[in-house]
């Protein structure tokens, strides 16, 4: 028998958000240690804000923006603007995040503002190194097994902003058939991006990306940031390698890391641990 397509809203529902959540989802494990790393940071959220003892509107809470965050970066969500209009549909990030279904969503200008204040003091830092810390305790860390690679990033800054540093370029804009180069150009909105390109790729002004991951269960361990060059990747690595040497048990201890053949160079390899490319 066809069933009619007819739609009948109830004006009240006595189910819970956690109950639209299945109960093998990976994301209720993942919720569940970020709760535990945010009790432990209850002590830093409380310096950040004892300036604003005196009065004022409330702000969002520390530890919704930091769960707003780690959902935009588990689901590849491009800004914050994209963030918040799937927040006010999507049950699954109500429910992560820390909101009812009647709670209105931030706007997405005061999401970013008070996402800054979290920069400012390091609480993203902060938050990462209490979830490493949690592995660690869990025994999901070899310590001594490792990955490490670089990726990409694209700059929020168009080609016409990349202009002569001596200020000769003309006012039309055109930059079609003009040699450009980091040496003598720059970006006018985003001095830091350098133009770069990585294999098939086009020239981009760009940054580079890094990760350090524990072989023992793939996870994330340590990540930077930096200036995109030929030699970033491998010098990314020196520092997230010797930062994992600072936390091992032993210091002592020979650690292997695979890298691509973008590593292959023997100032990178010849540095007391063994390297494998591929």
């Amino acid at each position: 028998m066809r069933g009619a397509d007819t739609f009948t809203e109830s004006l009240f529902t006595m189910r819970r958000l956690d109950d639209f959540v299945p109960k093998s989802h990976p994301l209720r494990s993942i919720r569940t240690m970020a709760n535990q790393a945010l009790v432990k940071m209850d002590r830093l959220f409380a310096e950040m804000y004892e300036a604003d003892i005196k009065g004022g509107r409330p702000s969002i809470a520390p530890e919704k923006l930091l769960r707003a965050m780690l959902l935009q970066v588990l689901y590849s969500i491009l800004s914050e603007r994209q963030l918040m209009e799937q927040t006010q549909y999507n049950l699954l990030f109500r429910w992560f995040i820390g909101l009812s279904m009647d709670d209105p969503v931030w706007v997405p200008t005061v999401f970013t503002k008070n996402r800054e204040r979290l920069i400012k003091h390091d609480a993203v830092i902060e938050f990462f190194n209490e979830v490493l810390a949690i592995a660690q305790k869990k025994n999901w860390l070899s310590g001594e097994h490792f990955s490490v690679d670089g990726t990409l990033i694209q700059a929020w800054a168009g080609h016409k902003s990349f202009v002569r540093k001596d200020g000769s370029d003309d006012d039309s804009g055109d930059f079609r058939g003009s040699k450009r180069s980091n040496d003598t150009h720059l970006s006018r909105t985003d001095p830091d991006a350098k133009l770069y390109r990585k294999g098939k790729t086009g020239s981009e002004l760009r940054y580079m990306g890094h990760t350090l991951s524990d072989n023992r269960h793939g996870l994330v361990v340590s990540a930077l940031v930096s200036t995109a060059d030929g030699h970033a990747e491998r010098e990314a690595a020196k520092v997230m390698l010797n930062d994992a040497r600072q936390v091992a048990d032993d210091p002592d201890t020979e650690i292997t890391v695979g890298a691509d053949k973008g590593y292959d160079a023997q100032e990178f390899s010849k540095r007391g641990h063994s390297t494998v490319c591929s």
